[in-house]
């Protein structure tokens, strides 16, 4: 009788010891910040309107050249996100992305989307 008990106990631990690994796998926190460059010249912006990979969780930061201030609208859940810059460059950093899927980045001032943010 000890024994069926003793494997099942050693099953129920290596499943744990697994899944535990498993999390930090996942976990975009540990992958280096991602930069995206915004640049912005009159009516032209780069990028325009393209997808941009990320992982859930990884940092992302932006760093934005305008000739002209301007603010850049992030449609993220829970919260959105706004970010004011004037002419030459600003940095900002952008809260990482909670679960799968896509969240708009655009410009208001030039009322354009800039890229999509894809979370995998």
């Amino acid at each position: 009788m000890r024994r069926p008990v003793a494997v099942l106990a050693l099953a129920l631990i290596s499943a744990l010891g697994l899944s535990a690994c498993g999390r930090g796998s996942s976990d975009g926190s540990t992958l280096p910040t991602k930069v995206i460059d915004i640049s912005v010249n009159g009516s032209n912006v780069t990028p325009n309107g393209t997808d941009i990979d990320v992982s859930v969780g990884q940092r992302i930061e932006f760093d934005v050249t305008a000739d002209k201030p301007g603010e850049i609208h992030v449609h993220s859940s829970p919260k959105e996100q706004e970010f004011e810059y004037d002419a030459g460059s600003s940095t900002f950093e952008v809260k990482p992305v909670q679960a799968p899927g896509q969240v708009v980045v655009e410009s208001h001032t030039l009322n354009k989307t800039l890229f999509t943010l894809v979370a995998r």
